[in-house]
């Protein structure tokens, strides 16, 4: 009878998101996706069904205003005015385990007028930083979040061509360690410097107060110029690293690749960071304590269009003479970026068996190695057209990743983000069907 009841208790606390494992499952929540339109609009009651399976909400997006460099919502009218910031908050009285967190930065708030509004920040005299800091924690205590997650913009590393020479790799190598890029900003270490303080600084105005901090590590951002891991591993409570969008129709339009491998491809001269572990690798190498690393993955996968010529191998990557990012979906709209609902549409089902052109299946290719990721593809037709090749996060992966997250030790893993995930049950798994595969295996 004692042994019925504990496994009852324990039904009830998985199916609750209090589970007895320390692993952290970390939820990133664009509240742009509550204004969308159609199947991709995700409404409180769906973000309420993830958070069951999430130990942190992670709220997207402030920014940065280039005039005060206060931090600011970049959907005011929904965020405050028609209080979404208080509803979300307000969930936690029904998930007491729940910490809601308020991202700031990120790659929301790209502003073309002020590119750089992010390094002059930490540029500025203390009194510009003092008002950032000062905001964002008003910003916090006012509507109910836990801690802040900073999600700081720094430059990125220039794409380099996969297919690279070994002239040029060497070149490159020598020109940028860590990357094997061409230098992407020359007061790097200065910056690294400047951005240490703001962190110590943030954290010396949340944590009296109890609040969390947390770091972002943005995709294809070197950690090696920007991250003095020892002392900003000591500031966070949390670092999640987007181990993701290493290659993108945007930043690679001519070759497509796997887009978020856990491990190095040895193959084909492929550069050897772009992939999880070795970012992991280089925060731990560093004295990140592994508890509080947490891995982030993408919920929606990378489309390439196919040409006529970029059918060696039968869709094997790396594909080359590809033609940029494939059409949008209808949820996302957004060229080359494919929730997983629309790629699961796209994949073998009885409704699509007999279409043919742009409505025909693609082919799926599993990861039996469980060490690179899922791709598909449909390969253009004889007059070039129809041809596309996606590399995505499905179940599968995600599971495989939160392996990865245990196997190594590490706090956890994190999902960018819950609105591309099939969060209305659309395809076969029901709703979350990848958060759900990485939580079950955590």
């Amino acid at each position: 009878m004692k042994l019925l009841v504990v496994l009852v208790l324990s039904l009830f606390a998985g199916i609750n998101g209090s589970t007895n494992t320390t692993a952290k499952m970390v939820c990133y929540y664009d509240s742009g996706s509550f204004i969308r339109e159609g199947l991709g609009q995700l409404l409180n009651p769906d973000l309420e069904f993830a958070l069951r399976y999430c130990t942190h909400l992670v709220y997207g997006y402030c920014g940065i205003k280039p005039d005060t460099y206060q931090a600011f919502s970049l959907h005011e009218d929904l965020d405050i005015y028609q209080h979404q910031f208080s509803e979300v908050t307000a969930l936690k009285k029904k998930y007491p385990y729940l910490k809601v967190l308020l991202s700031i930065g990120g790659d929301k708030d790209l502003d073309p007028e002020h590119p750089n509004k992010y390094l002059e920040l930490l540029e500025g005299e203390r009194t510009r930083q003092t008002d950032f800091i000062n905001s964002a924690y008003s910003l916090v205590r006012s509507y109910g979040f836990d801690g802040i997650d900073l999600a700081y913009q720094f430059p990125k590393n220039k794409p380099g061509k996969v297919h690279s020479s070994v002239e040029e790799k060497l070149l490159k190598k020598i020109k940028k360690l860590f990357t094997g890029d061409f230098v992407v900003d020359p007061k790097a270490e200065e910056h690294k410097e400047q951005f240490t303080a703001l962190v110590r600084d943030l954290k010396t105005t949340l944590h009296p107060d109890g609040y969390l901090l947390s770091l972002t590590v943005l995709p294809n951002v070197n950690s090696s110029l920007y991250f003095d891991v020892p002392a900003v591993s000591d500031f966070a409570d949390l670092i999640n690293i987007a181990a993701f969008d290493f290659l993108t129709p945007e930043r690679n339009p001519e070759e497509a690749d796997y887009t978020a491998p856990l491990f190095e491809l040895y193959d084909q001269k492929r550069f050897s960071h772009n992939n999880a572990d070795f970012q992991v690798a280089y925060w731990l190498d560093n004295d990140c304590p592994p508890r509080k690393l947490i891995l982030g993955m993408a919920t929606y996968g990378r489309a390439w269009k196919l040409s006529s010529d970029s059918n060696a191998s039968g869709g094997a990557p790396v594909v080359p003479k590809t033609k940029g990012a494939a059409d949008a979906g209808l949820l996302t709209g957004t060229p080359g970026l494919l929730s997983w609902p629309e790629i699961c549409a796209k994949l073998p089902n009885p409704s699509n068996t007999f279409l043919k052109g742009a409505d025909a299946p693609l082919t799926r290719v599993g990861d039996p190695s469980k060490r690179y990721g899922t791709y598909a593809f449909r390969l253009a037709d004889s007059h070039g057209n129809h041809g596309i090749w996606v590399s995505y996060e499905d179940p599968e992966t995600a599971a495989n990743k939160a392996g990865y997250v245990h196997t190594k030790g590490l706090g956890g893993l994190s999902m960018f983000d819950l609105s591309y995930d099939d969060f209305q049950g659309l395809c076969k798994g029901g709703k979350y069907p990848l958060l759900k595969a990485a939580k079950n295996r955590l």
